[in-house]
This record gives C-alpha cells, structure tokens and sequence, in this order.
C-alpha cells in the first residue's frame, strides 16, 4: 500500500481533485496536519514493540520532522485536553540551545508541526513544552548528562546522537530515566557516524531502523543546495556518509581511515606526468561473481622518484564476465589517455592479456605477478598516504572504493567478499610510485 505522499507524487490532477472533493470543511482543515498522510515511509515508525526507533538519514532527509511527529503522536490525544500514549517526553540534543532552536522552534520542530488547537507552550525558565492535555517535553544537553539522573519518562526524542560528545554516558543515563509507563519508547534521529554508542544501539534486538538518503526528502530541498552537494560530495566516502546516510565503519587496525582520506581529497588533478589503469581480474564471471577492480591514477615527476606525488582519478569497478571488464579498463584508458594498463596475472595467466587483445590488439599492457598477500602489498602504499604523497580527486566515484580501503588491515581484509578495489589501487601506486622508488634506490654497478 503507498503512503500519502507517494500517492500524492503519482497521482492526476483528477484523481486530486476526486479526493479533495470528498473531503468535508473540517477534514479539509485537520488534513496538513495529518502527517501519516504527508510522510514519507522512512518517517514512519516500524510496526512492533520495539524499545528505540533509529531513523538514519542523509542531511535534509527530514529526520527532524519525523521526530517532532513522533512526539506528537505520543503525547496527542483524540481531543486537545485528551491524554495521549506518553505524557513526560525527554527532547535531549547535543547543546540545549540546539534543542530549543532546531527540535522545539526549528523549521520543522515540535511547534511548526504542531496544529493551533494542540500547540504546547513554551516555558523558558523551566525548559519544557506543556500541551493542552497537561503533557510535557523537557529539553536537555548531552554535554549534562548528570541532568537526566532524577527525572523519569515514558517517551524520548534524541537529536544527532552520532555528534554528541558524551554520547555513551547520556545514552546511558536517558535509558536508566526511560522508566515510565507500560512500555517506554524512544527515537533516535541522527546522520550516521561511526561511534560506538550508534552501533551498539543498531545491534540491540530492542531496535528497529529506518533509513533514507538526501534524495529522498528532494521535494522540500532547495534545488541548488542538491546541485551543489551532488558535485561537490557525490561518490565520495563524506557524501555517502552525509548525503546517503549509510554507517561507514572504520575498521580497528585499518590501513586507511575516513579522516585521512577526507585530507587527501582535491577538487582537480594537477598536470599528471603518467597515468595508468590497474586492473585486478575477477576470476568468475555473473551476478554473483567478484568485481573486477579498475583504478585509475595518476603522478607527477619531480625530482627523485621517492619525492613523486601521485593522484587517484577514478574508480571504473565493473562486474561481468571478461570481456565487460576488458572493455571497461580499455574506455577507462582512453578517457584519461592513460600510458600502459597493467593487472595482476596470478589468477588467470596469459587468459588476462588475451582477452584484452581481442578488445584492443595493441594495448599497452603489462602482467603483475603478486609474490606477498594482499595486506603486505597494501602496507607501503599506505605508508604514502600517511606521508601525504597520494591525493583523491573529488569527481573520481571513489566512495566504494574508500569503504574497503577502511577496512583492510595487517592482519588481512575485514569486510564481505574481496577487496579488488583496493587491490587495483594497489597495483596502480605500485606501478607508479613504489617500484620506481625501489628501483632509484637499488646500488648502481659502475663500470672499471
């Protein structure tokens, strides 16, 4: 069954003009009010007993709003002076200021949602809502969380959860107040962070999530606001972060984490003296074979090899069977007139390179041949990160590849599937920056 709003985007203006029709005055009325009607499905609670609501969102996805709903549908009665489900509500934020000006008197907080005749009031002094029916909601600040030891509740509405700096003991103290009523409930709104206290509330069987990207709210954005995050963090580990609202998680021991690689990003590439395409060949082919890894990169030459700066333009990641991932790295050459392609040979032997002659005969091609695992491979070239000698170009849809690269450690890969990405990244710094090192730094044999 469709929600109001996505019957509302498919329907005719006759079909509007049908059930606008069957409408009384007073329906008429109550109907912007009705936010069931008006709400998109990831604002909407989840059918159950669930204990805490975490409604994971890109920014602007209307997080906010379906909080402040969700508080009006606990403490809303059938009339204004008729109880509700919740009768003490707990509105905690990071800072109070920012319970007051974003979850209370926001754009879409707890009083712009609300209808005249329902409408709280506000006492500043006492920092709380009191609606019609006697109801209250209470701001607090998780930077206090010794505030919330002494009240009790039996509903709670936490903003940005994933940003608050004492995240875990507020948590903790909301849940010891969270005491009141038959069943207690709480929804958590937040773009996704990887904070413990996030994941461990996703992990508790007591919890029920919803998701949704910046996307999805676009009816009520600004449409040069989406233009400018598209270009600026689209395929971006950030924008998936931000704009998806997808949980990344950096793995303990990571090679690579999300703060170095947000420092490493460049909006264009320098004049780049060499560029090549990496490929590291899937070895079945289908829908649920493993990619085939295609990275393309870039360097510039100055002075001795160990001083070169190197620069990832794009990620060209297929799946299919050979001849699409041959294509794929061949196109990927041709639009950054890249040199030399190269791709590791120990799966697949001469196949590789015949494959990819029976797309171009004269490719520019050069086997690899791994004698270390994956991990050893990776470590020098996070080894250039870490010296700031490797950059990653915005435009580049490297935001996947990003994710494996947080994921890979010493110890070896520590996610689902293979990491071929990172293993073309691999192959691709390697070819262009490590073995022209070690080969600079190899004793020259000078003759008698």
């Amino acid at each position: 069954m469709k929600s109001g709003a996505a019957w509302l985007a498919s329907a005719t203006q006759e079909m509007l003009d049908e059930f606008l029709g069957g409408l009384d005055d007073n329906a008429l009325l109550a109907l912007p009010w009705v936010f069931e009607f008006w709400a998109l499905p990831h604002q909407l609670p989840p059918a159950g007993a669930w204990k805490s609501w975490v409604i994971l969102g890109g920014r602007g996805a209307g997080k906010t709003r379906a909080g402040a709903e969700w508080v009006r549908a606990q403490i809303e009665g059938a009339r204004p002076a008729d109880p509700g489900r919740a009768s003490r509500v707990a509105l905690v934020g990071e800072t109070f200021d920012q319970v007051r000006d974003v979850m209370i008197f926001g754009d879409s907080g707890i009083m712009a949602c609300s209808p005249p005749d329902r409408r709280p009031v506000w006492e500043a002094g006492r920092r709380r809502l009191v609606w019609p029916n006697g109801a209250t909601a209470t701001a607090f600040s998780a930077h206090e969380p010794e505030a919330l030891r002494g009240p009790q509740f039996d509903a709670a509405w936490a903003d940005e959860l994933a940003k608050w700096k004492r995240a875990e003991e507020s948590w903790d103290m909301l849940q010891f107040a969270l005491r009141l009523g038959d069943h207690p409930q709480q929804v958590v709104t937040t773009t996704p962070r990887n904070v413990g206290v996030l994941k461990a509330i996703l992990n508790n069987p007591s919890t029920v999530a919803t998701h949704a990207p910046t996307e999805a709210n676009r009816a009520y954005l600004a449409a040069s606001f989406l233009e400018e995050v598209r270009a600026r963090y689209g395929g971006t580990r950030l924008g998936r972060q931000e704009l998806e609202g997808v949980l990344l998680d950096d793995v303990e021991g990571a090679l690579w984490t999300t703060a170095g690689i947000e420092a490493a990003r460049i909006e264009t590439a320098p004049p780049l003296d060499r560029i090549v395409v990496a490929l590291d060949p899937a070895v079945t082919s289908g829908a649920a074979s493993d990619e085939c890894g295609i990275v393309v990169a870039g360097v510039v030459q100055q002075g001795a090899p160990q001083d070169w700066r190197a620069v990832v333009l794009e990620d060209a990641t297929v799946r299919g069977r050979p001849t699409d991932w041959a294509r794929a790295a061949i196109a990927a050459m041709d639009r950054w007139n890249a040199e030399r392609l190269v791709a590791e040979v120990n799966q697949g032997g001469e196949l590789i390179e015949s494959v990819l002659r029976q797309i171009d005969p004269l490719v520019p091609f050069r086997p690899l041949r791994a004698s270390r695992g994956k991990s050893a491979r990776a470590e020098p070239v996070a080894a250039l990160y870490e010296q700031g000698r490797v950059r990653h170009l915005r435009s580049g849809r490297l935001g996947t590849l990003e994710d494996q690269m947080c994921r890979m450690t010493v110890q070896g890969y520590q996610g689902q599937g293979s990491p071929d990405r990172v293993d073309a990244l691999v192959w691709a710094l390697s070819e262009l920056v490590i073995v022209p090192a070690q080969a600079w730094r190899r004793p020259q044999v000078r003759g008698l």
